[in-house]
């Protein structure tokens, strides 16, 4: 038996990837006063949801299907989508030219088509309901790029000219998209060795909840005149104007 709509008035909130660390961090963050759905591979983003009220299902972000039937729950349960945050999983590492080509195709999966699927499916809803926001969990190595994570990097260097193509075509109608490039980022930092951040000018890395306040910012109207940008979350590591 379906479960019943329910005719909320406060906003709703769809996290993709929203199991475990920054996406699970986003989901406890807009939880507060939001109601959420979420999709996850693991079920954890599910228990999550449905433990703070809201609603989840098992999937991934690279399959179509499992994005439309989150989208088609959300609608279902609560009548409304106002935001969206996308977050993803790790793509292949090692030295440049050892990535297959099937490797590489899965980050476009992972980190690019997965914002442009979503796109498409929420937009509509975006524009009945007179605007919204997407939020991108990108890498504060899309602008400077690592080689140590040489998909990632390049993938989300596309995520950032397609979010200023989207936020151009779709601001008039009020619809707002950016991208947040978090540095290095962990749910605890206690552990983390002083010598891992070094480099870092503030000396630490941030945790999952601090980046979720950002996430939060930018998918409310507190940031209502910010789009088609690429925040850096980093404590000042990367090094480009």
């Amino acid at each position: 038996m379906a479960e019943p709509r329910e005719y909320v008035t406060k906003p709703v909130a769809i996290v993709v990837g929203g199991g475990s660390g920054i996406g699970a961090a986003c989901v406890r963050e807009l939880a507060s006063d939001h109601s959420v759905a979420v999709l996850s591979p693991s079920g954890r983003g599910r228990e999550l949801a449905e433990s703070l009220g809201g609603v989840g299902i098992d999937g991934v972000n690279t399959d179509v299907d499992d994005l439309s039937a989150l989208v088609d729950l959300a609608l279902s349960r609560f009548g409304r989508i106002d935001t969206v945050v996308n977050s993803s999983g790790h793509a292949a590492r090692g030295p440049v030219l050892s990535i297959t080509d099937d490797e590489w195709l899965n980050g476009v999966d992972l980190y690019l088509l997965n914002v442009v699927r979503m796109a498409r499916l929420v937009t509509p809803h975006l524009l009945a309901g007179g605007g919204g926001t997407i939020v991108n969990i990108s890498t504060a190595g899309a602008l400077e790029p690592s080689s140590s994570f040489p998909v990632s990097v390049t993938m989300r260097a596309a995520l950032a000219s397609f979010t200023k193509l989207y936020a151009t075509e779709y601001g008039p109608h009020g619809i707002r998209m950016n991208n947040v490039l978090p540095g290095f980022t962990k749910e605890d930092i206690s552990a983390v060795p002083e010598a891992w951040t070094a480099g870092i000018p503030l000396r630490r890395a941030q945790t999952t909840a601090e980046l979720a306040r950002v996430v939060r910012f930018l998918a409310t109207a507190e940031s209502s005149y910010i789009t088609g940008q690429n925040l850096r979350v980093d404590g000042g590591e990367t090094r480009a104007l």
